[in-house]
């Protein structure tokens, strides 16, 4: 006997998320496939991807990919076909912990190649097929320390300032095109990048968020599930607030 599957907003729709193996992506990825869309997650660990393939199933494709790679991308996004959701969720801290005047060049360069070049090569990668379908959401992971600058996270604060900055010209470029682009900054949130940072540095975020915690990957989930679907229709280039009470503007 036949079991029909039960029709939701995202049903038919397909959801492009980079950094999707785990963390934030994947967090995001499992509550869609939950709610009827079809994932695709690019990252640059095939093990990874393997990993996340299994727990989501059917509904998941994987691409090993680098974000930065502008040919790399273009052959995703053309395997793909139709896209009516892309999540930019790929990105790292770079060095932290440390003064400006210590952060190596090539460091800084990482992080700005991983988190805003990334962003804008997806992003121009999905448009012209959005702009067919008049149809598209499109969500920049950024972060608090985009709005306000995290002491001993230069490169990663000023990169998350650049996809706001992005974010904003963008939603505005295709605001008459039934496509949004938005953003959205969390605080803290536990994964594993931020498992990886110094102990000194996490401590010095969490001590600004007013909750006085952490954030939770299902947390960010339920928010990024509403921006992505076809309820936020009126809301574009805008960067919303997931810091706890933090940011409040």
């Amino acid at each position: 006997m036949e079991t029909t599957k039960i029709k939701t907003p995202f049903t038919d729709q397909t959801a492009l998320i980079t950094g999707g193996a785990d963390g934030l992506g994947f967090a995001l990825a499992r509550r869609l496939v939950a709610a009827g869309a079809q994932v695709c997650l690019l990252d640059i660990s095939q093990a990874k991807l393997e990993v996340a393939r299994e727990a989501l199933g059917a509904d998941c494709r994987i691409f090993p990919a680098d974000v930065t790679d502008a040919d790399a991308v273009a052959q995703v996004i053309e395997s793909c076909e139709r896209l009516d959701i892309l999540v930019n969720s790929a990105g790292i801290t770079g060095a932290t912990n440390r003064k400006s005047h210590e952060v190596e060049p090539a460091d800084f360069d990482r992080v700005f190649s991983i988190n805003v070049r990334g962003t804008f090569l997806l992003c121009r990668a999905v448009l012209p097929g959005m702009l067919t379908q008049n149809y598209g959401r499109i969500l920049n992971i950024a972060s608090i320390a985009g709005k306000e600058g995290n002491a001993g996270m230069v490169a990663y604060s000023s990169s998350k300032a650049a996809v706001i900055g992005l974010t904003k010209s963008m939603g505005k470029e295709y605001a008459e095109t039934g496509i949004t682009i938005n953003a959205l900054a969390p605080a803290v949130v536990r994964t594993e990048m931020v498992e990886k940072m110094p102990a000194e540095q996490v401590r010095y975020m969490t001590d600004k968020i007013p909750m006085k915690r952490c954030g939770t990957l299902e947390e960010f989930a339920a928010m990024a599930e509403f921006i992505v679907s076809p309820a936020n229709s009126f809301t574009t280039g805008f960067t919303f607030d997931l810091s706890g009470g933090r940011a409040v503007y």
